[in-house]
Formats: structure tokens, C-alpha cells, sequence
């Protein structure tokens, strides 16, 4: 098939613009023609809460990316789906993660439905931000109305979906496929030589851009927790702070535990990942709100257990006691389920079982979901 996927992508960084990649290297290992059409402005910088929207790593080689679109310009969005529509893909994926970007995509859709022949596949991360505002109450309904059908990571995100389809059109849900585009794991001792990090400590690992949603307070206070303390644990957190950071200074001064969490609170180029991951003994995602999380599929590469709270779609892939833990979002729980990993020594027991696990989110399995979604 002729495939275009509409969405962020290279030079822009970020999870969403790694999922669109390694989608697009799927689709080509199968013998797909792929382009990729993503932003010339993705948004003005004053919505942006990072310090930069752009990667610093050179471009991918094996892609073909057009920077097409400005997502603040209604003549632009005419022109861009009126060039798509001509071009006649078989399908066009629109990779949609906030109500920003449904007046943008939405119109894009329209234009190119005009060639009647090309589907129009909505990829779904989030369908309600977790951070929502008063757009997300009115702006998703155009999106939803310009696509065929919708493919969700989550089942969370297909009830999202519902609610702003009242024409019940194709859904499908495939859990997110693992990110094995990270390197190989290394040894615990290399990864934290390089970090400059104690082989003498144990290490939980909080990782990826720091939002009042993935409650990075809840962990720090389960910190405080002497029992992690006896048991020589410490914390790297691993990302950059979108937003204010003195929160979660200021409880790292109050609790007095400044020698035991490691901020690394820089972006993290992909060549680092694996150095993060592979130092670390199990990884945190103590969440308030989620629907899926790419974190938690970087884990699944790494072989690594994780910890994460009952909201959203994370329960669904991480099988409590058999891969790592599921608990309330509460600091205390999270202390206590941390305490039980390290006293009872449950790492290589629970590596053991992502060995198998992991299977169920190759990407060959979601392309084959996309597909049935496609012919439905």
C-alpha cells in the first residue's frame, strides 16, 4: 500500500515522534511505500513548556519526512490535504494526541477525503489530554467527524473516542508495541560507570518529561520511607521538567534527601536511554491520570520491572506480581510495594517473566490490528 503518516515526527522530538517512526519502519520492513508528512510550526513556543520542541540528534536516514504543516494556518491545512489527495495514498494515518490539533488535522481529512479513495485512520494517544482545558470539550468533535476509523493504545482511550462519536464508526484498540529502537541493554556495572553513578546503591528509575500528572511528588514522598533508606535505594530521575520544578525541590529539601535522588532533569538524547534503563533495577511511573505510557514499552525492551498505579491503560500491561506492581496512587503503596521488591529480592523473578510477556507487543501485531481496522 501507499501509506502517509500525518503527525510529529523528525525534527521534533519526544515519544510521539519515536511511535511515528518506528510505525513508519513497520510499514517499509513489510514492503509498504511510507512518507511522513509532519510540522513547519508544530505550536508557538508559548504552549510549548520545554526548553526546546527539536531534537538534537541528526535525521533519520531511512525515512521520508516532508515538513508540510503549520498547525496555525487554516490556508496551509487547505493546501496540504488538497497535495495529499492528489498524491492518492491508500491510507492516511493521522497521528492525533490533542484537541490543539483536531481544527488542523480535521481540515486536512476533509480535503483529502475529496479524491474518494483514500481511508483516513485516526491513531489515537489521547483523545482527552491528561492536563485538559475547556478546548478539549468542543475541538475533538471536528477530528472524530473527519475520520473513517480510530485505532487507541488503550481501552480507556476507545471510551474517550465514544464519547465524541455519535456515528459509531470502526474502533480498534492495540496495546503500545515495545520501543526497541533504544540500543541493547548493557551490563548494571557499565551503564553506571557511565552514569558516574555508586555500584553500592540500588536504583529505582522515574523517567521522561516531568508533568504534574505522572506524580513525581508521590514517589519523592514514598522516599521518605526509612525501610528504602536501610536498604541503600536511591532515585534518578531521568527527564526535563515541563513546568515549575521548584515543587519537587522543595520536598526533596524538606525531607532531607537531597543524597539520595540523582536529578539527570536535561533532555535525554536516545543514545543515553539505555544507559538509564539499564542502571536501574526497576522503574517507577507512579501516574495520577494516564490512558498508555511509552515508558512502560522502553521497560518491556530493557527487561526491566516496573512499578506503576492503577489509572488509565497501565494496568492492562503490566500483570501485578508477575512483571512488577500495581498500586493506588498513594504515596504510601508505593513505598510499600518498593520496600517488598528490594527485601524480597524479586528482580530476576520478574525479568524472568518480561522475557515472555513482551512477546504480545511486537509491531507486527499492532500493523496487523491497523489492518483489520482498515479492511472493517
Amino acid at each position: 500500500m501507499k501509506i502517509v503518516i500525518l503527525g510529529t515526527a523528525y525534527p521534533y522530538r519526544g515519544g510521539l515522534a519515536a511511535f511515528n517512526e518506528r510505525l513508519a519502519r513497520e510499514y517499509q520492513n513489510q514492503g509498504h511505500e511510507v512518507e511522513m508528512i509532519t510540522f513547519t510550526l508544530q505550536y508557538p513556543n508559548f504552549l510549548f513548556p520545554g526548553k526546546t520542541q527539536f531534537s538534537p540528534d541528526p535525521a533519520p536516514k531511512d525515512l521520508t519526512i516532508y515538513r508540510k504543516v503549520n498547525s496555525c494556518n487554516p490556508f496551509n491545512w487547505c493546501k496540504v490535504g488538497r497535495e495529499i489527495a492528489r498524491k492518492q495514498p491508500d491510507v492516511v494515518i493521522f497521528a492525533y494526541w490533542m484537541s490543539f490539533m483536531a481544527p488542523c488535522m480535521g481540515t486536512i481529512a476533509r480535503k483529502i477525503h475529496r479524491n474518494g479513495h483514500t481511508k483516513i485512520i485516526a491513531l489515537v494517544h489521547n483523545m482527552i489530554p491528561h492536563e485538559p482545558n475547556i478546548l478539549d470539550k468542543f475541538l475533538p468533535t471536528y477530528f472524530v467527524k473527519s475520520m473513517d476509523g480510530f485505532m487507541a493504545l488503550s481501552e480507556s482511550v476507545v471510551h474517550d473516542i465514544e464519547h465524541f462519536d455519535k456515528k459509531n464508526r470502526p474502533k480498534r484498540f492495540s496495546p503500545h508495541p515495545i520501543y526497541d529502537h533504544y540500543g541493547e541493554r548493557l551490563s548494571r556495572e557499565n551503564a553506571l560507570s557511565l552514569l558516574k553513578l555508586s555500584p553500592d546503591f540500588r536504583y529505582v528509575l522515574f523517567f521522561g518529561f516531568i508533568r504534574a500528572y505522572k506524580g513525581l511528588d508521590l514517589l519523592l514522598e514514598a522516599f521518605a520511607d526509612n525501610r528504602l533508606k536501610e536498604e541503600k535505594v536511591k532515585l534518578i530521575v531521568a527527564g526535563e521538567f515541563y513546568g515549575d520544578s521548584s515543587p519537587y525541590l522543595n520536598i526533596i529539601k524538606e525531607l532531607g534527601m537531597e543524597d539520595r535522588i540523582v536529578l539527570c532533569t536535561d533532555f535525554i538524547p536516545d543514545s543515553d536511554v539505555n544507559r538509564y534503563f539499564s542502571a536501574a533495577d526497576i522503574v517507577a511511573q507512579p501516574y495520577k491520570t494516564a490512558t498508555q505510557s511509552g515508558v512502560t514499552q522502553i521497560a518491556f525492551h530493557f527487561e526491566k520491572p516496573m512499578l506503576v498505579t492503577n489509572v488509565g491503560g497501565l494496568p492492562e500491561i503490566v500483570p501485578d506480581g508477575k512483571i512488577g506492581y500495581v498500586v493506588e496512587p498513594d504515596a504510601q503503596q508505593i513505598a510499600e510495594a518498593l520496600h517488598r521488591f528490594f527485601v524480597e529480592n524479586k528482580q530476576e523473578e520478574f525479568e524472568r517473566n518480561i522475557v515472555e510477556e513482551k512477546k504480545k507487543y511486537a509491531w507486527s501485531r499492532f500493523v496487523e490490528r491497523m489492518a483489520e481496522l482498515c479492511q472493517s
